[in-house]
């Protein structure tokens, strides 16, 4: 499975309808999720690459050091909460979904709007700090500057209702040379001006380091260089999109990465985001503890 059948199939499923109704009562009754070790960040995974029920995998979620499981519709959102975890980035509704079709098109403006006040105030009901955003795929009549201001005409008319919930969107950068092609986010300098001209603290970044390492490589710099402009991370290995342990054959240094990351100041989560090549859980467990760094 990959992310555009996953969104598919999110958009299609109703698994959680009844558990949403009671969402107040779970509210008030799910504890707290576990505290970060240390000085350090907290841990989430996504959800589409596990190939587990949500449940079963939020009831071992805990036990191998997740905090949060994330990309989630909003109804499913109370299974984890009931078990103390919570989700780090919830998808939109399904109208605000296609990784193709996004704030790029002006046509899908209003229906953004709406679609997205309503997922913000859910979410803030919730508890949930951030949704996902797609930029769209580039058009031939449109260049990339176009693209950039047509975006960031979208966002500004969603930021009076995120910045009034707590609620922060986030844009993912993604690869257009495998995965997305013709992705138009797919460049860190391309999303921090966007970021800079929509002029909101809840419109930020989601820096995804396997897509920017398949597109632009230099990834400990570009973090450094813009982290006050990303909310969130995703790791995975390169090539692949697989796991990053040692004996795996890839070129992301994930420890080194990860303390580039801590010392910019981020305490945020970091959502592990691989196609498992051997056991969900203990591959899942393995990446924590690769990507949590030290404490002195």
């Amino acid at each position: 499975m990959n992310r555009r059948q996953a969104l598919k199939t999110a958009a299609l499923a109703g698994v959680a309808t009844a558990l949403s109704r009671l969402a107040p009562s779970l509210r008030a009754e799910a504890p707290s999720p576990v505290p970060a070790p240390g000085n350090s960040f907290k841990h989430s995974v996504c959800y589409w690459c596990c190939r587990m029920p949500l449940d079963k995998l939020a009831d071992a979620a805990g036990k191998i050091g997740l905090h949060s499981i994330e990309l989630l519709s909003l109804d499913q959102i109370p299974i984890v909460q009931k078990r103390g975890l919570t989700c780090a980035c919830a998808y939109g509704p399904k109208e605000t979904r296609s990784i193709d079709d996004g704030f790029n098109r002006r046509k899908n403006h209003d229906k953004f709007l709406a679609g997205y006040e309503d997922a913000i105030a859910r979410c803030a009901k919730l508890g949930i700090p951030s949704i996902i955003c797609f930029s769209g795929k580039r058009m031939k009549d449109q260049s990339d500057e176009e693209g950039l201001k047509v975006c960031a005409e979208g966002l500004r008319r969603i930021m009076p209702a995120a910045e009034k919930a707590g609620v922060t969107l986030i844009m993912e950068l993604l690869n257009s040379k495998v995965n997305h092609k013709g992705y138009l986010c797919d460049r860190t300098a391309w999303g921090v001006e966007l970021v800079k001209r929509v002029g909101s603290e809840r419109f930020k970044l989601l820096y995804d380091i396997y897509h920017m390492q398949v597109m632009e490589g230099d990834v400990i710099r570009t973090i450094r260089e813009n982290h006050k402009h990303i909310a969130h991370y995703h790791t995975a290995g390169n090539p692949g999109r697989n796991e990053f342990e040692p004996q795996d054959i890839q070129e992301l240094n994930y420890p080194a990465i990860m303390k580039a990351i801590h010392d910019t100041g981020f305490r945020g989560y970091v959502g592990q985001e691989f196609n498992p090549k051997r056991k969900l859980l203990a591959s899942l467990e393995n990446a924590v503890k690769i990507c949590t760094v030290p404490q002195p």
